[in-house]
């Protein structure tokens, strides 16, 4: 089931996300919901406060960038099968030098900016059976996945954007809370009762 995608402005994009048991209630059933909702919004990744559900998982699927040229034929490769469910995650180390890529974000449609993010990162995480994980990516996928995780930390990428920045799209963010914003996929917007 496609669910409306939680807007810019509301409280559970920065609520303290919960830990995950294996006696979460409709857990698979999340996580399917999830991923629907992810590809009808055309997006790469989507964290659970998205859909108004305050834990800590998100979902990962980069094979969209398989024929970018942009990447190295290795980048290309890895992405071309990385499609993660990450449970629990915890980013322990997170190295190189920063470096910026223009980002955006399914709760905060239209607006996209620069962000700078250090290119490696070691986290551990489950998935979706509970079994551990430790990782290290780099690159996109570390992209991809940091932007993601800062959604369980109540983290949104306009938190690291400079103050002029911030200033510029202060008006597109305002629109975006009242639903003043054309979308094509489900949306809640925190200051109307109203959904698409």
């Amino acid at each position: 089931m496609v669910l409306p995608i939680v807007a810019y402005g509301d409280p559970v994009l920065r609520k303290q996300t919960e830990t995950i048991t294996k006696d979460f209630p409709k857990l698979d059933e999340l996580i399917e919901n999830m991923f629907e909702t992810m590809y009808e919004a055309r997006g790469i990744g989507l964290a659970a406060p998205q859909v108004g559900v305050p834990v800590r998982l998100f979902i990962v699927d980069a094979t969209i960038f398989e024929d970018d040229e942009d990447l190295s034929e290795e980048e290309r490769e890895f992405v071309s099968t990385f499609k993660r469910i990450f449970i629990n995650a915890q980013i322990t180390e997170e190295s190189g030098d920063e470096w910026a890529f223009n980002e955006g974000c399914l709760s905060i449609p239209d607006v996209r900016e620069d962000v700078f993010r250090q290119p490696h990162i070691t986290i551990e995480y489950e998935d979706e059976n509970f079994k551990k994980h430790k990782e290290t990516f780099t690159g996109i996928v570390a992209r991809i996945v940091q932007h993601e995780y800062d959604h369980i930390e109540g983290i949104l990428f306009t938190d690291k954007l400079s103050p002029l920045k911030k200033r510029l799209i202060k008006g597109k963010l305002a629109n975006i809370s009242k639903g003043k914003i054309d979308v094509d996929y489900r949306m809640r917007f925190p200051l109307t009762k109203k959904k698409r």
